[in-house]
């Protein structure tokens, strides 16, 4: 048999709930079909936020060993210097070694931090700014930033070349992104040699912008509000059998008014319709990708995993301040944009640029508690789908076995049948720090190592079925994940031992990883900015 294909999908910003086959009510036939037909894994952990996030799924390293231990601005630290260091290779840069072909559509971020910088195309392939092309791709098209105008976005290019767009173009990022993973499949099936192709849409993360008709089908959908649609969503989540009746949800979080005491309801409604209008315009792509591997011939050799790179974002924003290295100042056409959430402002048109808030990210992280940004599970727990034709054994299955971003590239390194090298153009490369869970597919996998995290000093370590965790600057917790998996009683003083290890785990990890304290990587940020 020829090689597996490999088709790795990751959404950003995307909470655990916020897919039909997780609990959602949002339409999202591709992936629920992929599911149907593949396996989901309740239990895959990303690193919180999306760059880090992305250097580890990329790598099989912890970010930190990746040069992307916090986000993409440059410090003199080897842990933190904002972009993927020559000790790692990336996926495409292991499979090519064993004869794949390889392409990126979609968001990169892992190469440094370009912001509104007119010169960026200057900046782009140079040794701190990294692009897909000199990281292993042998086609990219996408943006190279942390956020992205869907109808206008900043950063555009295509294999080198900068990309505009112009007003006659009819142009969505999320549409574009699946047309564009579509002609690599056209092409590299053209060939017998295998491919790989890396799909990182930029949707739902904010700005909430979407088509109108999208839009229009969720109106109303939402008036009902956030408290009822997570009990709606934790009931289908029982059904499937995701999680355990033993987990109660957590409580709304103290951000969130009870939705009886909101003001503008319709307006809450709108931005909930938007975002639900992202995700299935992004599970529309997804379908296209499908389709095309169909009519090439190729789907059942294909290996297709989809994620999300961190759990929903509960971010404001605000009008004036860091927005405004992201918000064009006018649309495509002219017209002025209004930058952040503003009250009588209607999210969803390219005039707009908002954020759906804390309640519908509580509601799109149901179960769990918290959000993107930190190590409680709403920021880390992501839906996990992988379909491989008849490779996998039991088609609809869900696995409770934990896993994590850093073992997708051993997983596929082993599922191609290509070593990881000690040395790569004659620099040594850290070791993978993920495990392959490939024999999970047909049953026989279990964990063995324990999983880390850190972010902002948020920090922590699942072993086992304990995972310690701390939400900066408090103190750290202790949850028995088997029983409490939304995090609602915290046992640190009742297993003070099993808590020490722990600690002491942790500690050990961080040392070995270049992770600095907080106030410490405070204390570099300063220092670069004053550079």
């Amino acid at each position: 048999m020829n090689k597996t294909n490999v088709v790795l999908i990751l959404a950003d910003d995307m909470g655990y709930a916020d897919l039909g086959c997780f609990g959602s009510e949002i339409d999202t036939p591709a992936l629920d079909g992929l599911a149907e037909k593949g396996m989901r894994f309740a239990q895959m952990y990303s690193m919180a936020r999306c760059c880090p996030s992305r250097a580890c799924l990329l790598t099989g390293l912890y970010p930190h060993q990746a040069g992307v231990g916090l986000m993409t601005g440059h410090m003199n630290d080897p842990a933190y210097q904002g972009y993927l260091n020559d000790r790692c290779l990336t996926i495409a840069q292991a499979l090519k070694r064993g004869g794949y072909r390889t392409g990126m559509s979609g968001k990169w971020h892992v190469g440094g931090e370009y912001g509104r910088r007119a010169d960026w195309k200057e900046l782009s392939g140079s040794p701190a700014y990294p692009t897909p092309m000199q990281r292993g791709f042998d086609r990219f098209y996408g943006t190279l930033e942390g956020a992205a105008d869907y109808f206008h976005p900043m950063t555009l290019m295509e294999n080198g070349e900068k990309v505009v767009v112009q007003p006659e173009d009819d142009f969505y990022y999320t549409e574009k992104i699946g047309e564009k993973a579509e002609e690599m499949i056209e092409e590299f099936s053209q060939t017998d040699d295998p491919f790989f192709l890396y799909v990182a849409f930029n949707a739902p993360h904010w700005p909430l912008h979407a088509r109108e008709p999208d839009i229009q089908k969720y109106e109303g959908r939402y008036r009902k509000g956030w408290d009822r649609i997570r009990q709606e969503r934790y009931r289908r989540q029982l059904e499937m059998g995701l999680v355990q009746d033993i987990w109660p949800i957590s409580p709304r979080d103290s951000g969130a008014p009870a939705w009886e005491t909101v003001k503008n309801q319709k307006q809450e409604d709108r931005k909930m319709a938007v975002y639900a209008a992202q995700v299935e315009e992004m599970d529309r792509a997804v379908g296209g990708i499908v389709q095309k591997l169909t009519d090439r011939g190729v789907l059942e050799n294909t290996l297709i995993l989809f994620l999300s790179d961190n759990g929903a974002c509960a971010e404001e924003l605000p009008a004036d301040g860091w927005i405004k290295n992201y918000a064009r100042d006018h649309t495509l056409y002219g017209k002025p944009v209004i930058a952040g959430n503003q009250s009588g402002k209607r999210p969803g048109a390219d005039d707009s640029y908002m954020s759906y808030g804390l309640p519908w990210a509580n509601a799109s992280n149901t179960p769990f508690r918290l959000f993107k940004h930190w190590i409680h599970e709403g920021g880390i727990a992501s839906p996990f789908i992988a379909f491989w034709g008849d490779r996998i054994a039991a088609h609809g299955a869900i696995s409770q076995t934990p896993l994590h971003f850093c073992d997708i590239l051993p997983t596929l390194l082993e599922a191609c049948n290509i070593p990881y090298p000690e040395t790569y153009q004659g620099t040594r490369l850290t070791p993978l720090q993920g495990e392959s869970f490939l024999t999970v597919f047909s049953g026989g996998y279990r964990r063995q190592t324990p999983i880390f995290w850190e972010h902002e000093g948020n920090c922590g370590i699942r072993k086992g079925r304990y995972k310690l965790v701390r939400k900066y600057p408090n103190g750290f917790e202790l949850y028995d994940i088997e029983k409490d998996r939304t995090e609602l009683h915290d046992l640190i003083k009742e297993l003070p031992e099993i808590a020490g290890e722990l600690i002491g785990c942790y500690r050990k990890w961080a040392a070995e990883t270049g992770v600095k304290d907080w106030p410490q990587v405070l204390g570099m940020m300063a220092a670069e900015e004053k550079a």
